[in-house]
């Protein structure tokens, strides 16, 4: 069975104060146990992510960081490796958000050396990929997405993909308060699906687990996260606030 995941992004978002107030909430609100199939994960900014593993240690709640530097050490002044990541106790790392592809210029061959540096430090890896509206209204997202998939993980083994979470986000709706409707989340979720099985075979792809991202809220994460093919949600504003974040959860 499927892993069913709700993963909150905080982006560049909470100081110190502010992030241990989140965690407590959160922590407050899932004390008493999740169902069994289900995982919670936060990702702190880089500052934060000391303190978030020491606050959730005896808790169900997992860290995440926000991103990752593909070599091992240098002179790369403000970045972070994943030996870095893993001495605190970071086990989960997200990669290929659209705001470091827009903003920071990530190439899908970046992204491909920066999931090898994860797995090779035994990070398990949420990779995120999607389309612009251009491409949406073009017809050209599914597209975009496959090749997205295969310049960024197809190099991969089979046996690899037990350490990849994937996270479809359509750029359109991130931030925007647009959100792709149930059927459109559904219908990229499934052809996600059908290529890895093309790919990687029946298995690997009935075995990964799908999240959905892009203004996923308490009204409309239940209707979302019921699609088939749709595993949970990478959320963003609504992971900042303990009650909205506690409310999605309780949608999976």
């Amino acid at each position: 069975m499927r892993q069913k995941i709700v993963a909150g992004n905080w982006k560049m978002n909470k100081n110190l104060d502010e992030a241990k107030k989140l965690i407590k909430g959160i922590k407050k609100g899932v004390k008493d146990g999740l169902n069994d199939n289900t995982r919670v994960i936060i990702a702190p900014s880089f500052v934060n992510l000391n303190t978030a593993i020491k606050r959730t240690k005896k808790s169900s709640i997992e860290v995440a960081a926000q991103n990752m530097h593909q070599s091992k050490s240098g002179a790369f002044t403000g970045e972070v490796s994943a030996d870095m990541l893993t001495d605190i106790g970071v086990d989960i790392v997200i990669l290929g958000h659209s705001e470091r592809r827009e903003y920071f210029g990530e190439s899908d061959a970046l992204l491909a050396e920066k999931v090898d540096a994860a797995l090779e430090n035994n990070l398990e890896i949420i990779f995120c990929f999607g389309e612009l509206l251009e491409d949406r209204k073009s017809g050209n997202h599914f597209n975009v997405v496959e090749s997205q998939l295969k310049k960024g993980l197809f190099h991969l083994k089979k046996e690899d993909f037990s350490k990849i979470v994937l996270a479809y986000e359509p750029v359109w709706a991130i931030g925007t308060g647009e959100t792709a409707s149930p059927e459109q989340a559904q219908e990229m979720h499934a052809f996600v699906r059908e290529i890895m099985t093309k790919e990687y075979g029946a298995t690997v792809a009935n075995e990964i687990s799908i999240l959905y991202g892009g203004s996923v809220k308490p009204a409309n994460a239940k209707e979302i996260f019921s699609k088939q093919d749709v595993d949970g949600g990478l959320i963003g504003g609504a992971a900042l606030k303990a009650e909205d974040f506690l409310a999605i959860i309780k949608s999976i």
